[in-house]
């Protein structure tokens, strides 16, 4: 049987994050760090948009692609340097999964598409980059937001309801009621701050 432009790209994205040297634990089993996020973006992606078509699901799965070549660290540790390396990252993960996506066989206009969703362009008007936006807030809010807390025992009430708000804000009133009617797991323990900044 012969393998589909689509399959083939997905094993090519799958393979570039399979090199990440940080593992992560999830459900007893070790992963390279950037591959379980992919499949996780693509695990969200089947319950929250399962009809989204080829260019979305493959910006989704590539939305983080070999993250760790970019660390934040090699930038200055302001505002400025958080940007800066934004900036950066975002062009990288584009042109690494556009040049995977020529591997595929995709030709230029599909390309472009997903490369506008993955850098994140026009992030009030590309309904591309709103979905995205969408999966990836819900993935953090299932999968990361309780790490980040534990991260961070400095940070006082206050500051979490403002991370958690400006979360919220990136995500449409869709994702809002995915998110509050069961649609993801919430973290347990954080389910009553959440209530809190989503209401006031």
């Amino acid at each position: 049987m012969t393998q589909s432009k689509y399959e083939l790209a997905v094993q090519l994205i799958d393979a570039a994050n399979n090199e990440d040297t940080n593992l992560e634990t999830s459900d007893g089993k070790q992963w390279p760090k950037e591959l379980l996020y992919s499949h996780r973006m693509t695990d969200m992606q089947q319950r929250y948009a399962p009809d989204c078509d080829d260019a979305m699901k493959l910006a989704l799965r590539a939305q983080h692609i070999q993250r760790w070549k970019y660390p934040r660290d090699e930038y200055p540790m302001d505002r400025k340097g958080y940007h800066l390396w934004r900036t950066n990252l975002y062009t990288f993960h584009a042109d690494t999964v556009a040049a995977l996506l020529v591997k595929a066989g995709y030709d230029d206009e599909f390309i472009n598409r997903v490369k506008a969703a993955v850098s994140k362009k026009s992030i009030k008007k590309n309904p591309d980059t709103r979905l995205l936006e969408d999966v990836s807030a819900l993935v953090f809010i299932e999968h990361y937001m309780l790490a980040f807390v534990e991260k961070h025992p400095e940070y006082d009430e206050d500051k979490w309801l403002l991370i958690i708000q400006r979360t919220w804000n990136k995500m449409t009133e869709k994702a809002h009621d995915f998110a509050l009617s069961g649609g993801i797991q919430l973290p347990e323990t954080l389910v009553p701050l959440i209530q809190k900044a989503v209401s006031s």
